[in-house]
């Protein structure tokens, strides 16, 4: 992978950070476009570390610019085969930030624009915990899942007005997720194209702070459960 802009915390403990937040770049954009987004959870989230990497490729669209994987003759029929490529690798190199800063995987959240969620959705479609939150602004899955996650909370943001990435793909997935027993949010910005406005990343902020992970009250009603059952056999 080409350059990473980086916001690391100081930290003169040394101590891995408490919040990993990845950020990735849509289609023909380049990591500096994410940083007004950075500076945002940054203000919010002061003590994560932030990394926006630079897409694998230049974009075969155009002079400038970088994508995950190329939109060229891009069908429904073989964007699946693209993402995968382009996940597998993105996979690798997630795993060796990870293991640099310390940070494990339920401290991470990817937070992807347009083409930069479609690989996140995919990435914890395909590897379940590797993050424990993803933020998928104006994006879509590749091919609606066949099962949801379990060790990952999914939140859905798009624009009402979006015609680059129509907000139906977000009511789909929302919807099969739901089927499926996934841990999944959806909120729908009235007036909003396909941008990373304020608006959404507002609600994003408001996701990460109130939002409990199903996975986290499973947990505390099955400790509770045990405690029952471990005090009625005292009696």
């Amino acid at each position: 992978m080409s350059d990473c802009i980086e916001f690391i915390p100081n930290n003169s403990q040394g101590l891995p950070p408490p919040q990993l937040m990845v950020l990735l770049h849509g289609v023909g954009a380049d990591a500096a476009s994410m940083i007004p987004t950075a500076r945002a959870l940054q203000r919010e989230f002061p003590q994560a570390a932030l990394l926006i990497p630079e897409g694998f490729d230049d974009f075969d669209g155009g002079p400038q610019g970088r994508q995950w994987f190329s939109v060229s003759g891009v069908t429904e029929e073989n964007r699946p085969q693209r993402v995968a490529a382009a996940r597998e690798r993105f996979v690798a190199w997630l795993r060796a930030a990870q293991q640099r800063l310390r940070a494990t995987p339920a401290v991470t959240a990817l937070v992807g624009f347009s083409q930069g969620a479609i690989l996140a959705l995919e990435t914890a479609q395909a590897e379940d915990g590797l993050a424990g939150r993803v933020l998928a602004f104006g994006g879509r899955y590749a091919v609606l899942p066949d099962h949801a996650p379990r060790e990952t909370t999914l939140h859905l943001l798009h624009g009402a007005q979006d015609t680059v990435m129509p907000t139906r793909h977000a009511r789909e997935a929302l919807e099969r997720l739901a089927l499926l027993g996934g841990d999944a949010t959806l909120d729908i910005a009235e007036g909003v194209g396909h941008e990373l406005h304020p608006a959404l990343l507002d609600e994003a902020i408001h996701r990460l702070r109130t939002h409990i992970p199903h996975r986290t009250w499973q947990a505390a009603l099955g400790a509770v459960s045990s405690a029952q059952r471990g005090g009625d056999g005292e009696h």
